[in-house]
């Protein structure tokens, strides 16, 4: 890609995400995904109402007068994205390939964190762990995350959730809030969901196309495995190849949805020609809600 029109992919890739983050996200982000605790702020004289269990006693037993403790919400998050660069990904018969699609969510994510003051952090996988992108703060940092977004080219093609997870878990010593990101192409996903949930906030956002879900009747055609190149050609109007493509799809989507609810992690799924944004918002809402 020209340096001049990666440029230009940044910069619209960031006015967009500035501009929902701004009108949007900031206030809904800030509610929904919470900082590390309460910290000691300072001592003020106590007042009508004040909670007596705050009274700060060395403090009044000196000044001769009720002083209380105040503290304040620890902000301060590490934010990581866990983005799947497989080849799968390099599908869509919408309004853009899923790619995209998780770009765009991607740089939403970042810019939110950024404006609460959090760190944000990377890591690229595909059956392996392609790039890690240490957690930082700084608009420069996220203008950073989101020309990798555009430009990086993975080593591999195939998925391996369960190895990003293990990875993630192994290199994040503290608890902090992880946005995995994947159209979750892969069968075995769930002692690892299970594992990292234990230790970390995580959140999955599922990206798919309209396409993946039902087979249409267009004859015989060509198909590609993104993942492992290989092709094969496919009767489309045969209906039984239809029914079995559909039924394929429910089993997968079902297995995905049971591992989410047992491992008691928030999802999203979004399809290439959704408004995200109405779910994202939905998501902030509810983990709001249980705050």
């Amino acid at each position: 890609m020209e340096t001049s029109e990666l440029l230009k992919k940044v910069r619209k890739i960031e006015i967009k995400s500035r501009g929902l983050t701004n009108h949007i996200f900031s206030g809904q982000y800030h509610s929904a995904f919470k900082g590390k605790g309460m910290a000691f702020s300072e001592v003020r004289e106590y007042q009508y109402g004040d909670d007596i269990r705050s009274i700060d006693w060395n403090v009044t037993a000196r000044l001769n007068h009720p002083y209380i403790k105040v503290f304040e919400e620890e902000r301060e998050l590490t934010v990581m994205l866990l983005i799947d660069v497989s080849g799968s990904n390099k599908f869509g018969t919408q309004k853009q390939f899923k790619e995209d699609l998780i770009t765009e969510i991607a740089a939403i994510l970042s810019f939110s964190a950024i404006q609460n003051n959090d760190k944000v952090g990377v890591i690229f996988f595909s059956d392996k762990i392609e790039k890690f992108i240490t957690p930082k703060k700084g608009s420069s940092h996220i203008l950073r995350i989101i020309r990798e977004l555009i430009t990086f080219q993975p080593d591999n093609s195939e998925t391996n959730i369960s190895e990003a997870l293990r990875y993630f878990s192994n290199i994040i010593k503290k608890r902090c809030t992880a946005f995995l990101i994947s159209d979750f192409m892969d069968n075995n996903i769930e002692d690892a969901i299970k594992i990292t949930s234990k230790k970390h906030d995580l959140v999955a956002i599922r990206i798919y196309d309209e396409l993946e879900t039902q087979f249409p009747n267009i004859g015989i055609v060509k198909l590609k495995d993104n993942e492992s190149g290989k092709t094969l050609w496919v009767d489309s109007s045969d209906k039984q190849v239809r029914n079995n493509f559909e039924i394929w799809w429910k089993q997968h989507d079902k297995y995905l949805n049971d591992v989410f609810k047992k491992s008691g992690i928030d999802d999203i799924k979004i399809n290439t020609n959704q408004d995200y944004v109405k779910t994202l918002i939905s998501l902030f809402k509810k983990r709001e809600s249980r705050y």
